[in-house]
């Protein structure tokens, strides 16, 4: 699955020269071209990077950072022509991960998005239990906006049947009994004869996998109970 970047630029000619050779580094992209749309965007979407520019027609690019730093951890890469000192530490302090003034080298632009992508998707990936967005093969959760994703779709969940993703997402290796889930999402205690955890599973499946019958995600372990299941490493590698 391609990491998902979000460029924000009014200039529509640069705009147009980011998305292609983001495009062409096989990465997947959408562009917007003011600070107001692009804060919707991020309510809307679950993105690994967002590229942001500084002199914005409505909202500037510091108060967008700045929403950004209030509601989620993704790396923000600043592109701005402010190329002062005081300006890099004002960027920097409120947030930014990473600062380049135009006019730069596109090689240099695209080491720097590398970069970022690279560290942000490790960090997720080794620590799921403090991550803001869970991701297992081309399945996403943001845990901010507790909105869940699959194959760039948004999938409509309960509050339950989120929860449940959730605890099994954080701990993909761990297989959990259903009085564990039971007890994890409704913090109550769990009686053998509950199949209200069976049912949430049955209905997870049937709004996550392609074939309910034959589940990639959500794996049951017969007699213990479920876990996330295994992935080819085509479908886990970025």
């Amino acid at each position: 699955m391609q990491p998902y970047i979000l460029t924000v630029e009014d200039d529509l000619e640069i705009s147009q020269l980011i998305v292609d050779t983001l495009c062409e580094e096989n990465y997947k992209v959408d562009a917007v071209y003011d600070g107001h749309t692009a804060c919707e965007a991020l309510q809307n979407q679950v993105y690994h990077l967002v590229i942001l520019d500084i002199m914005l027609p409505d909202m500037d690019g510091w108060d967008v950072l700045q929403w950004i730093r209030e509601h989620m951890n993704i790396p923000v890469l600043i592109l701005t022509a402010r190329d002062s000192e005081l300006d890099t530490i004002h960027g920097l302090n409120l947030g930014a991960d990473d600062y380049l003034t135009k006019p730069y080298h596109m090689g240099e632009f695209i080491a720097r998005v590398n970069a970022q992508l690279r560290r942000y998707l490790k960090l997720n990936e080794q620590t799921p239990e403090d991550a803001s967005v869970l991701i297992h093969g081309d399945l996403m959760l943001n845990c901010h906006t507790c909105e869940a994703t699959v194959r760039n779709q948004t999938i409509p969940l309960t509050a339950k049947e989120f929860a449940i993703l959730e605890l099994l997402m954080r701990s993909p290796k761990r297989i959990y009994s259903k009085s564990q889930i039971f007890a994890a999402v409704w913090h109550d205690d769990y009686t053998s004869d509950d199949n209200t955890v069976m049912v949430h599973i049955r209905r997870l499946r049937s709004k996550i996998e392609e074939d309910p019958s034959h589940p990639v995600y959500i794996q049951t372990i017969w007699g213990i109970g479920y876990r996330m299941g295994k992935l080819d490493p085509e479908i886990a590698s970025w």
